[in-house]
């Protein structure tokens, strides 16, 4: 080796860790950042944080990179979050299956109120009850009377045992005083299809599930399981306006923007500004009601406030009806 090239070598041996440390020290975001989707494309989040990413990569000037990390019901991917560095450089498409109601049903490998930290929310998926365009009832307070005069002889259908829409109809039930038999279904397809043929008497599903076929005529929708309703449901009655124990009934699907925990507060500040700025655009907006959330953006306290609120709405639901996982 020759002496100019050793100490060329040299040279660089002294200079690359002060590149090094002078690239960690440098303003967030400095290199490309990944968004952990833990679904498989064309599902909702995958749908809803595709849209945030792009929008968060126009405003950082960074790459925000999608990638898919399906499986366990959405907390493989959410544990990789959980584990990750918080350092702004990996983030999560979050979801209420993987962390508000999975870890009331299951044991799993991260803590989601202690390893995961919100940062903003883009909106919820509102919930509808439908029927059969010939069922009796034309309204909330007809449907709880009918049933409420038969315990026991109407069947209600959900995606599944413990899936969002089992709980919230469960929630319903509770609240309405109705006692009626449940039947799974490997989904919400099956369940609509079952609905559609009689085979049960009603169901509480996704708008993404249901309203496609109210507007077709297939199904009507007697009412929707937010508070305020939807804009995309026009004239379907919120079943919080209902009086007794339906009233303030406030439940859905939340998707929105999360972190590993130990986010430094700039970095979090940021992130919700530029999400909540996005989803005020009509955009964003409309691009969120294509696929059947309802933009209702939440940073900071109202956004740790709701979850607590859904996490305490949805463990109720599991201990009166005694909810388990096979």
């Amino acid at each position: 080796m020759t002496q100019t090239r050793r100490a060329a070598l040299t040279l660089m041996a002294g200079v690359l860790p002060g590149i090094s440390a002078a690239q960690a020290q440098a303003p967030w975001p400095n290199r490309p950042i990944r968004m952990v989707i833990p679904w498989p494309p064309g599902q909702a989040t995958d749908l809803a944080g595709r849209v945030i990413a792009q929008r968060l990569q126009e405003r950082l000037g960074q790459p925000v990179v999608p990638e898919n990390r399906a499986g366990a019901g959405g907390t493989i991917g959410a544990d990789v979050v959980a584990k990750a560095a918080p350092d702004g450089y990996t983030l999560l498409a979050g979801s209420s299956g993987p962390l508000t109601i999975s870890p009331l049903l299951q044991r799993l490998p991260f803590d989601a109120t202690r390893d995961i930290a919100p940062i903003a929310m883009f909106g919820v998926s509102p919930y509808l009850l439908v029927v059969k365009p010939d069922f009796p009832a034309r309204t909330i307070q007809e449907f709880i009377a009918l049933l409420k005069a038969r315990p026991g002889h109407y069947t209600f259908g959900s995606s599944g045992t413990a899936a969002t829409a089992h709980l919230i109809i469960e929630a319903f039930n509770a609240a309405a005083g109705i006692e009626a038999l449940h039947v799974p279904f490997a989904g919400s397809a099956p369940s609509m299809t079952a609905l559609m043929g009689g085979q049960i008497n009603y169901s509480i599903e996704t708008m993404a599930a249901t309203w496609p076929l109210v507007r077709q005529g297939a199904l009507r929708a007697l009412g929707i399981s937010l508070a305020d309703g939807s804009s995309l449901a026009p004239g379907v009655e919120p079943f919080a306006k209902q009086p007794g124990a339906l009233a303030g009934f406030d439940a859905g699907a939340w998707v929105g923007l999360m972190g590993p925990a130990g986010l430094p507060a700039p970095i979090v500040e940021r992130l919700a500004a530029e999400v909540v700025d996005g989803m005020a655009q009509p955009e964003i907006r409309s691009r969120f009601e294509s696929i059947s959330v309802e933009p209702i953006p939440r940073a900071g306290a109202a956004f740790t406030t709701y979850l607590q609120g859904q996490r305490a709405l949805f463990q109720g639901i599991i201990q009166r009806a005694n909810i388990r996982l096979d």
